[in-house]
């Protein structure tokens, strides 16, 4: 074990914020320690770094370095740096060690620091000053590594550390403790500041980190990549679980009702007995009976109430109020930017109940993309069309900025006065605004609060069309889940940008790629478009195409299925047109299994190595794709003139 806390207690401010909690990691083990806001993992993570000490009670028998004047002031200076040692010890009660550990913090940059320059900073780490020994040389390839890692340019080390922004500088302190390899690594919402090819970086570094770590996050897909045990903080208990955040997840539920279930059994139980004891306990032939019951009741070991999960999980369909028409939106040759300068062209058509993530990196357009869409600017040229039959609700960062002395109940009653104060306090409930939180003023809400409000009146008002910009930004986890259980149950179409990939993992089913000087499709979920990104050794799918072929793709998944009701016949024009369209997606498919079938080859050829066959398989692979993509442009064709003639749009 590297380091434990046997049955300890930390108070603040003369409030206990951890209650006799019990917490261990192992070797190179990597913990994510999840809860609510304020529930007290930052408390847990300075306790761990040594910047707070267990409440006097809980400290008997701890190591001699922690105890007394000395280990105090040796305490106070190890938090100061960010490390702290330990000794072995057999204590009952306290925190314990294997060995000496060095332990190191995530903090903000130090601002006596701001005159120096960023290799001046990186090289205080460094183990050896001899410039031209072989561990200075590792060690400056490392800082390199993980300098370029977090997006930096070599040149930039020169630039002092004053000269970078705020996120720049929390960075810059992240590589600096990455550099020092503390045996007990402590992170605190490493991933702030850092897009999302960075994080993934960060991930792919962690896993492999040879040394312990313990992070806080509301990042979950980066909790579910990177932790192998999740530690629970609840009303200042702490619960340990194996696996990463999904399989917590999974497990707590479980065992939610696992105990509701034997709780609403006991209750059941009790009151029946007390049932029995009211009815015999003034017959005397019953008396003992009666007895006999109550003293079983009292000897009754009693199952806590579980306490309910916060996220509320949408059981039905939310479905728009209309429909609208298959074809929700159309791009052709769009061009969108500000002022006159394009920023990206693309053509795209979004059928009727897509859910579209939108991901790239910042500023490259994804934003000024959905605003486009909406018809909040223009196009720079080209055309972008919303389809018939629209109702649309529109979500950015502006929406969130309302101010208000209304309570949110009154609020959303004004929004929706037809809704009896029953529906009303129900729907405020299914968003987390239930009992008191409805009586909050709008004034009072946090900046994640306002923008749930906002998305469930989205929700309740139920476009069949939603455009929506970092919907769940500034939430905590229970309301991140609550909206992806509603976004799941919305059976409309959605369009959205998110840095969150857990939440585009939950929700889209395909992915529109921004880069640099193009716009990529990829027809099927995150999950999905990840593997395969990653199984490929240059970065390029078979699925991933440019947008203007995303149409393509869409109007191949809608070829009418051979399924039809008994009493309904085929009329001449609907066979023959079913037979021709038919016929034409023969040589799709055929061209499909060539482009997979080569794809493949030239899979395995880069797993051996094998140059000569690579390059021979790259150009046979462009061959066929390009076979492929002009008979999918022929049997579109066909389709879009018999099934989609013009006035459809």
């Amino acid at each position: 074990m590297l380091y434990q806390i046997k049955d300890g207690t930390v108070s603040v401010g003369g409030q206990t914020i951890l209650s006799h909690v019990d917490f261990y990691i192992k070797e190179k083990e990597k913990i994510a320690v999840v809860g609510k806001n304020g529930a007290g993992k930052t408390t847990l993570l300075r306790l761990l770094a040594g910047e707070l000490q267990l409440d006097r009670d809980d400290r008997r028998g701890m190591d001699t370095i922690n105890s007394g004047e000395q280990g105090n002031d040796i305490a106070r200076k190890n938090a100061k740096s960010g490390k702290r040692k330990n000794t072995n010890t057999n204590s009952a009660l306290g925190i314990v060690t294997s060995r000496y550990i060095t332990i190191g913090i995530l903090r903000q940059a130090d601002s006596s620091n701001q005159d120096k320059t960023i290799e001046e900073i990186l090289l205080e780490s460094c183990p050896d000053k001899d410039s031209f020994s072989k561990e200075r040389f590792d060690y400056e390839m490392e800082y390199d590594r993980l300098f370029t890692g977090f997006g930096f340019e070599k040149e930039e080390k020169s630039r002092i550390l004053g000269s970078f922004s705020g996120g720049e500088q929390t960075k810059i302190s992240l590589i600096k403790l990455l550099l020092e390899k503390p045996d007990l690594l402590l992170l605190d919402e490493p991933t702030n500041h850092l897009d999302m090819k960075t994080v993934e970086w960060l991930e792919d570094y962690l896993i492999n980190y040879p040394k312990a770590v313990v992070i806080v996050s509301h990042d979950r897909a980066f909790l579910d990549a990177v932790a192998g045990a999740v530690y629970e903080l609840e009303n200042g208990s702490l619960h340990r679980y194996a696996g990463n955040y999904t399989q917590y997840r999974q497990q707590k539920l479980k065992n939610l009702q696992i105990q509701r279930k034997a709780y609403e059994r006991q209750q059941a139980e009790i009151a029946h007995n007390n049932e029995l004891i009211d009815k015999f306990k003034h017959k005397p032939k019953k008396a003992a009976f009666a007895r006999s019951r109550k003293t079983m009741l009292a000897r009754m070991k009693l199952i806590e109430k579980p306490v309910e999960d916060e996220a509320h999980i949408f059981t039905g369909n939310i479905e728009p109020q209309f429909p609208g028409g298959k074809w929700v939106y159309e791009a052709k040759e769009l061009k969108i930017g500000y002022d006159g300068r394009a920023l990206l062209e693309l053509s795209l058509r979004i059928r009727r109940g897509q859910k579209i993530a939108v991901i790239g990196d910042n500023g490259i357009g994804k934003s000024t993309f959905l605003k486009t869409v909406a018809g909040l600017i223009p196009p720079i040229k080209g055309t972008s069309q919303l389809g018939s039959n629209l109702l649309v609700g529109y979500f950015d960062q502006q929406s969130a900025l309302i101010d208000s002395d209304k309570t949110v109940r009154d609020h959303f009653h004004e929004l929706f006065p037809a809704l009896v104060e029953k529906d009303l306090r129900k729907t405020l409930g299914m968003y987390l605004f239930g009992g008191a939180n409805a009586s909050k003023r709008i004034c009072s809400l946090s900046g994640g609060e306002k923008s749930r409000l906002v998305l469930a009146e989205l929700l309740t008002g139920r476009p069949n069309l939603m455009i929506l910009d970092e919907p769940t930004n500034h939430m905590d986890i229970p309301a991140k889940e609550t909206l992806e259980s509603a976004f799941k149950a919305y059976t409309g179409t959605m369009l959205f940008v998110s840095h969150d990939r857990y939440f585009i993992k939950q929700v889209a089913d395909a992915i529109l790629v921004f880069e640099k000087d193009k716009v990529m499709y990829y027809p099927f979920g995150y999950d999905h478009y990840i593997s395969r990104l990653k199984a490929s050794q240059d970065g390029n799918l078979p699925a991933l195409m440019q947008a203007k072929d995303a149409a393509m793709v869409e109007a191949l998944a809608a070829v009418p299925k051979r399924e039809r009701h008994e009493t309904r016949q085929l009329s001449t024009e609907e066979a023959y047109l079913e037979w021709k369209l038919a016929l034409a997606a023969e040589p799709v498919m055929k061209a499909a299994e060539e482009a997979e079938k080569v794809y493949e080859e030239l899979c395995e050829a880069e797993s051996e190595l094998n140059e000569e066959n690579v390059d021979k398989l790259r150009l046979q692979y462009e061959k066929v794709v390009d076979s492929w993509t002009n008979e999918c442009t022929k049997w579109y064709d066909i389709y879009l003139d018999e099934m989609y003639p013009e006035s459809d749009f």
